[in-house]
């Protein structure tokens, strides 16, 4: 099997379109511009397909390389037979070629080994050619100095057989079909643990059992993680009596004088070898499902997140709202640039109302604050409220902001380099005020984890997790373009075909020679090369650039046709841009070239319609209930406003206004049923929410959609 016809096997889309898409691959071109400028190439595959061919395509070479492993290894011991060597070379499933290798593989000194070291193979063979010999006759010519009677030299023979039933890959096969439709996952609490505090929150898996395979990946990773932490024990089981007649069927041809010697090794090998692997498989098996639901919903989230409205380029004055320890205000310029920063104590102990207020409308006025950037954390509400009493002098929107990962942000290499002369609380104020005026430049220089949105992600496949969110920053990042002498050097990292290294380069050439001009001026950058701009210069956007094209998403390699078409049209580039009337004259298939086909063409004229355009609205200023300022304040039956600040497979949690979220279970999205939350509800979304139950001990709030 080819590596085309391996993904075809999954990804719906002509051969064709895969063989183009996996060479763009191996020439270093990125996701995000194959799926943007070549798509007539791959047949308009969007970069979920495309990310999905290159994991493929990863697996393909996983699969090639283990079973040229697999072959050298069974070739280095002599036992490569013809037939076997077809078998290994036909299969393309990992779990197969380990079963066909699992006979050959280097292990620790077993039974089996000890009873073929005491000459018992022989015997072993007789049995399980099922001839109604007399075995306990035939057993008494195998003893010897270590094997004292004929007891002992039948259960070596077993133990052999036992280990063969163990390594037939058809038991193996049928086994996993069982486990897979018919597994039962079964949670006990530990005694000694039934009372810890930290094991109540998991006093739902005390005693529980359900079929592995209808098990949401939530309840799944939740039960792994109370076993992690010593407070259940956790079995995963199948009807034994159903598996040892599925290894009958396939072991025992006759009955006769050998069945119960063999009945004996099935029954060993299944309680002792094959239950133990396979429900370990199955339970494996379940987990990366889990993990793979799990850590899609995060990314779903985390792109949401990412691509939420910006306030864009206004002066904001942010404030990282407490008590005790008072707010810290910070102003910022257009570009997020820090102007001032002091501390304000308008909240109990201190309670200096009126001289907060007054520093406030200061600093409004001194520094010309367009809006309010208040964090949602502790003391968030009280200083909303405050701040609304102040009579501005112009009018000034407030904004509440999610605060998660701000402490991250502002205790990271990142923040120090940025502002290496202020403290951790400055920072974090700073980080507030940016996330309002664009939450994806400020938000892609915090480690995804420490957002808080998802649900386990610290009990995913780690590697796995930051392969899924790393693309989706880089898909978010790349969908929006940024301004390349605004950008921090972590969003130019981002950019594709830039990287890391590239984007410190950027950034120095911007210190040393000012503000890019045009787009090719990125070629004057330190290493980088001819690649780099290929893959990265039309995701950049340079404004009152000397070329009108350089803050749009025409990829360079296309002005020429650009030109083209506006002296065909007779007007300059520059009148062709934004002019509906004239775009609607250009028929694409007259300007079709080997690399730019009518798909690609339909993008440019697009795009010239609307050059640069943000695909992201524009942030809107959201009022909480002014009568709800804590869980005690919720009674059943309040109808409330609230912003969706959480999504999981279960249902979307509510920021009310107060510290707790309150969770909307997914049958309570709306009338029906619902199979994905994501299809109802999106992060951010403003909703109207009834509360059904309080439980202010707990500190868990129950809310419905369904008003």
């Amino acid at each position: 099997m080819t590596n085309i016809q391996f993904i075809s096997k999954t990804v719906a889309t002509l051969p064709i379109n895969i063989q183009n898409t996996v060479q763009l691959l191996q020439e270093d071109c990125t996701i995000p511009f194959i799926s943007r400028y070549r798509k007539d190439k791959t047949g308009n595959l969007d970069e979920v397909q495309i990310e999905q061919i290159a994991k493929l395509q990863k697996e393909y070479e996983v699969i090639v390389k283990r079973k040229e492993a697999i072959l050298k290894s069974i070739e280095e011991q002599n036992a490569l037979t013809p037939e076997l060597d077809k078998k290994i070379q036909q299969s393309f499933d990992l779990q197969e070629l380990e079963d066909f290798y699992l006979p050959y593989k280097k292990k620790k000194k077993t039974r089996a080994d000890v009873a073929r070291e005491n000459g018992l193979e022989p015997l072993a063979k007789i049995i399980m050619a099922q001839n109604n010999d007399d075995v306990d006759f035939i057993s008494t010519k195998y003893l010897n100095d270590k094997v004292q009677n004929e007891d002992e030299a039948l259960q070596g023979a077993r133990d052999i057989i036992a280990e063969w039933i163990n390594e037939n890959i058809y038991v193996r096969k049928q086994l996993r079909r069982l486990f897979q439709r018919k597994a039962t996952i079964t949670t006990k609490v530990v005694k000694a643990k039934r009372d810890d505090e930290k094991a109540q929150k998991f006093d739902q898996y005390f005693d529980w059992s359900e079929s592995l395979s209808k098990t949401p990946s939530h309840r799944l990773l939740a039960m792994l993680r109370a076993e992690n932490e010593g407070f259940v024990k956790m079995k995963i089981e199948v009807e034994n009596e159903e598996a040892l007649d599925i290894i009958d069927e396939l072991i025992i041809k006759k009955k006769n004088n050998t069945t119960p010697h063999l009945q004996l090794a099935i029954e060993d090998s299944f309680k002792r070898l094959l239950n133990p692997a396979i429900s370990n498989e199955a339970l494996q098996e379940a987990k990366a499902k889990a993990d793979a639901n799990s850590i899609q919903v995060f990314a779903n989230n985390l792109g949401q997140l990412l691509l939420a409205p910006p306030l864009g380029e206004k002066r904001i004055l942010a404030i990282d709202p407490g008590f005790r320890s008072g707010c810290k205000v910070v102003c910022l310029d257009e570009k997020g640039d820090l102007l001032y920063n002091e501390n304000i104590y308008p909240h109990a102990p201190q309670n200096e109302t009126a001289m907060a207020m007054k520093k406030i409308r200061s600093m409004v006025n001194a520094y010309q604050i367009d809006a309010i950037s208040i964090g949602n954390g502790t003391a968030s509400r009280e200083t909303e409220f405050f701040i609304k009493k102040i009579a501005f002098d112009k009018p000034v929107q407030v904004f509440i902001v999610s605060e998660a990962g701000a402490s991250v942000y502002s205790a990271s290499k990142i923040a120090r380099e940025e502002f290496p002369n202020y403290d951790v609380t400055v920072r974090g104020s700073v980080s507030i005020g940016r996330r309002l005026s664009d939450p994806l430049a400020e938000l892609v220089k915090i480690d995804p984890k420490a957002i808080g949105v998802g649900q386990y992600q610290h009990d995913v496949d780690q590697t796995k997790l930051k392969e899924e969110l790393d693309n989706t920053v880089i898909r978010c990042v790349n969908s929006v373009g940024i301004n390349i002498n605004t950008a921090s050097k972590h969003l130019l990292s981002y950019v594709s075909g830039i990287g890391e290294k590239l984007a410190e380069n950027i950034v120095q050439y911007r210190s040393e020679n000012g503000p890019f001009e045009d787009r090719k001026q990125l070629k004057k950058v330190p290493r980088l090369g001819e690649k780099a701009y290929q893959q990265g210069a039309a995701f950049i956007r340079i404004s009152n650039a000397r070329n009108p094209l350089d803050n749009s998403a025409v990829h360079p390699e296309a002005y020429g046709i650009v030109e083209k078409m506006a002296k065909d049209l007779k007007v300059s580039v520059n009148d062709l841009i934004a002019n509906k009337e004239k775009t609607a004259l250009i028929k694409p298939e007259n300007y079709v070239t080997p690399e730019i086909g009518l798909l690609g063409l339909k993008d440019i004229i697009k795009e010239l319609e609307k050059p640069g355009l943000d695909p992201r609205k524009s942030a809107k200023v959201f009022e909480f209930d002014p009568n709800v300022k804590t869980i005690k304040d919720l009674k059943t039956g309040m109808i409330l406003p609230g912003i969706v600040n959480n999504i999981t497979n279960f249902g979307c949690f509510v920021d009310l206004g107060i510290k707790e979220s309150g969770l909307v279970h997914i049958s309570q999205l709306k009338a029906g049923f619902v199979s994905d939350v994501n299809e109802v509800v999106k992060l951010h979304q403003h909703v109207q929410v009834k509360v059904t139950e309080v439980d202010e001990e707990r500190k868990r709030i129950q809310l419905s959609m369904i008003i």
